[in-house]
């Protein structure tokens, strides 16, 4: 159906045009220069004013994520366009449901009028053509499913016969210059990759080889080639463990090509899945190794045996807020015993930690209970100097009031006395952990005072269900003194801290700076 403009004044038009490598197989008439040739042979006869011509070429109709389609949404925001011509609906995108977004909801609620020109598409007309709109959407997103599967199967098939299909070689290799799909050995960065599996055959950890290694000035994996982060952190192109650990594991250094480790979630998805070890494609001696069979196995071996050691975590009251102010990383924490023999918790920069040797950043190194005891002495001063007994009165009260309704049935006496019976068990258990040297003293008596007063509470509660009600006023002495229970606990509640905190920085000169979630009080900083 011939399309006709009654009124071509009254619209500023956007040429949009859309190329994939799929789309090339259809044959020349699909190209950009003949989509943008029929766009403006079109508007001239219609005598449209063409605000702008938005070329993506290169990017698949699935996704909308396109440089010149989302810069002809700007203009269209901007009131810039409100008419979009297409040569046909595919070139709009293949993906039925985000399609039809456009077309029903994003370009009459912006007042655009879109036109589809092989299709006899024209939201600005009521024809039979806009009724079968959605059908050609979904067959357009049918033929994209359909060619990502093919696509899907011959890729598959090239990593079941050894072809490597990747974009990058592995660390250690090229890709051949004559021979397609075939890896050769990158004799350069291989002495590295032998160098590794050698400090590792000593017994030397992962991160002592990263250490070694950064101190030696090699450039990481990524450096050398010549890839850079988007956003890089502060040890960007430094070796880290984890980039060694992942080395000494592949079995690409011993002749196997090992690929299929990670999947696209949907062929509308950019999104990739890590793959179970057993879904990976794995085909034996495909290329030159760089380490023997015999080395890969016996640091296996090595690796193996670590995994064993027992990783020991911390408990502490700042978890998840303390954070390095130099780096912006969270600090870790270690233990380690002080003057008098005894065993402490240490907070330390983790990119320190990391990258000792080089320089990133310090230590940072300092008690935990010094910093912890700092962040609660300053929110106790606030919550006390923002609230005081006489106005948290009231809300006791009342919450009281509640408790006491709530639990004047036989029910709950029953839940009060399992409840009080699960707490007392758990008393039990972490008595047992101090004991046999689990939990360290600090951690035992902090969970120790707060399961009690959790039971106290309950039992309060408990009491008060065998005596008759109380006024209001009768119930004054035990809402004064949990009003004060929680101005005096206010500090060591992890649930407020989170709600009043939104992270605690330490400085290299171990300054505690809080940052409130609130207007910060004039004096926001502390020192130990």
């Amino acid at each position: 159906m011939e399309l006709k403009i009654k009124n071509p004044l009254d619209y500023q038009a956007a040429l949009y045009i859309r190329l994939s490598r799929e789309d090339e197989n259809e044959g020349p008439s699909e190209s950009v220069q003949n989509q943008q040739r029929m766009l403006e042979e079109f508007s001239r006869q219609q005598r449209l004013s063409v605000y702008g011509v938005y070329i993506d070429d290169g990017w698949s109709g699935t996704s909308f994520e396109r440089p010149d389609f989302l810069r002809m949404l700007a203009d269209i925001e901007a009131g810039r366009v409100n008419m979009v011509i297409t040569k046909d609906l595919s070139r709009l995108g293949r993906d039925y449901i985000l399609t039809g977004h456009y077309i029903e909801r994003y370009f009459p609620e912006h007042r655009v009028r879109y036109l589809s020109l092989l299709d006899g598409i024209d939201t600005g007309a009521d024809t039979a053509a806009n009724d079968i709109t959605p059908f050609r959407a979904l067959l357009n997103d049918l033929y994209a499913k359909d060619i990502s599967r093919k696509i899907s199967s011959v890729k598959h098939d090239k990593q079941r016969r050894g072809l490597f299909i990747g974009g990058r070689a592995v660390y250690g290799y090229q890709l051949h210059p004559t021979e397609k799909n075939r890896l050769f050995v990158d004799e350069k960065a291989a002495a590295t990759v032998r160098w590794v599996f050698g400090r590792a055959l000593e017994g030397m950890s992962c991160r002592q080889i990263a250490m070694q290694l950064n101190e030696r000035g090699i450039p990481s994996p990524a450096a050398y080639a010549g890839r850079t982060a988007a956003k890089p952190g502060p040890y960007a192109g430094l070796w880290s463990s984890e980039a060694v650990s992942a080395m000494l594991r592949n079995e690409t250094y011993v002749g196997n090509m090992v690929q299929g480790r990670r999947r696209k979630a949907s062929y509308k998805s950019k999104k990739c899945i890590r793959q179970q070890r057993e879904n990976w494609v794995v085909v034996e001696n495909t290329h030159a190794p760089i380490v023997s069979r015999e080395v890969f196995e016996r640091v296996q071996l090595l690796l193996s045996s670590r995994r064993h050691t027992r990783s020991r975590t911390y408990d502490f009251l700042l978890k998840g807020l303390i954070f390095c102010h130099e780096c912006g990383y969270p600090l870790a924490v270690i233990n380690r015993k002080n003057a008098r023999g005894e065993d402490c918790l240490y907070f330390v920069c983790r990119t320190y930690q990391r990258f000792t040797k080089a320089g990133v950043c310090s230590s940072h190194t300092i008690k935990e209970q010094t910093v912890t005891r700092a962040v609660a002495e300053r929110v106790e001063q606030l919550c006390r100097k923002q609230l005081s007994v006489g106005l948290l009165l009231p809300i006791a009260r009342r919450e009281l009031a509640k408790a006491l309704k709530a639990a004047d049935s036989a029910e709950s006496r029953r839940s009060l006395l399992e409840k009080i019976d699960s707490l007392s068990a758990r008393l039990d258990r972490i008595y047992m952990d101090r004991l046999g040297g689990i939990l360290e003293e600090d951690d035992f008596q902090r969970i120790y005072a707060g399961l009690k007063g959790e039971r106290s509470a309950l039992q309060e509660q408990l009491r008060k269900l065998s005596q008759p009600k109380v006024s209001l006023e009768e119930q004054a002495d035990p809402a004064e003194g949990l009003a004060g229970w929680f101005l005096k606990t206010a500090s060591e509640n992890r649930e407020l801290l989170f709600s009043l905190i939104e992270r605690v920085e330490l400085t290299a000169e171990r300054q505690i700076i809080i940052r409130f979630r609130f207007k910060q009080p004039q004096e926001e900083e502390g020192g130990p």
